[in-house]
């Protein structure tokens, strides 16, 4: 089907949008599928008093979050390439639960940042003691990660103390290679200072998810608006056969044998001199 200029600028960008989203959800459901089916972790979910705890909270949501975006993904992709009207109501569907339920959760951090902040630190804490009793490189690389974002080292601060140093960012002086800040009180203190930046995150991605689904409507209006326009043929001749016509016949179509009592009906063909010819 024949897109216009707004047509294609949506469906291209649906393309990078879908792409960017199944990198962050295929990294969310692998991260998840490791923490939940890893050997140092499965013990967790098998004891019944910590069905309940931050840590495997987080690990369900970050499973159910990545297939979520995937399937969202397939749908996207499926109906932007190949122009499918449905696929892209689906795509539409999902996106706008998506974005609802980022505001929600970004307006629900808001308004109980202590609640939120504490299960942060005790996810923080179960990543801490599952690594310093198993040694898993997974969950070493998230430590280093949220060391290095929040520039922080392990649970008390002393580096030459601390357990898990290997994970600590780089010391910028002399007095960070002794002590540097510790990170459950730093979570706590950046997330109590930035949280209007936390619920402006996940506000900026369900706008960002909203105008995704903008341009999911707009392609499929588009899609529809191609499928019903009328489609023209135009026929054209030789010139020398429309400079030299040939001498049109009648032709007589009734049967004298089957209707003796009933004049002939004769019809005079069109000649070609009466054919209009599309001028190129």
């Amino acid at each position: 089907m024949a897109l216009d200029g707004c047509g294609l600028f949506c469906k291209y960008t649906l393309f990078i949008f879908n792409i960017i989203f199944a990198l962050v959800g295929f990294a969310f459901l692998g991260l998840g599928l490791w923490l939940r089916f890893s050997d140092s972790t499965r013990g967790i979910f098998q004891v019944e008093d910590f069905n309940s705890s931050a840590f495997v909270i987080a690990v369900t949501v970050l499973i159910a979050l990545g297939s979520v975006m995937l399937i969202v993904v397939v749908f996207g992709d499926y109906g932007a390439c190949n122009e499918k009207r449905c696929a892209l109501q689906v795509f539409s569907v999902l996106l706008t639960i998506l974005a609802v339920a980022e505001i929600a959760v970004g307006v629900v951090a808001y308004s109980s940042k202590e609640q939120v902040g504490q299960h942060i630190v005790e996810f923080y804490g179960s990543l801490y003691v599952l690594y310093l009793n198993s040694g898993d490189p997974v969950i070493g690389a998230t430590l280093t990660f949220i060391h290095k974002m929040l520039h922080c080292c392990g649970v008390t601060g002393v580096v030459v103390l601390e357990l898990a140093k290997n994970t600590c960012p780089k010391a910028d002086g002399f007095w960070e290679k002794i002590q540097q800040p510790n990170c459950p009180l730093l979570i706590l203190d950046v997330f109590n200072r930035k949280v209007a930046l936390v619920m402006g995150i996940f506000v900026g991605t369900g706008v960002l998810l909203i105008i995704a689904l903008i341009c999911s409507t707009t392609l499929s209006r588009k899609i529809r608006q191609s499928a019903s326009s009328p489609q023209y043929i135009i026929l054209t001749h030789s010139t020398s056969v429309v400079a030299n016509p040939q001498p049109s016949q009648c032709e007589f179509v009734s049967d004298p044998f089957l209707y003796p009592n009933q004049d002939p009906v004769i019809f005079t063909p069109l000649s070609m001199a009466n054919i209009p010819v599309a001028q190129s």
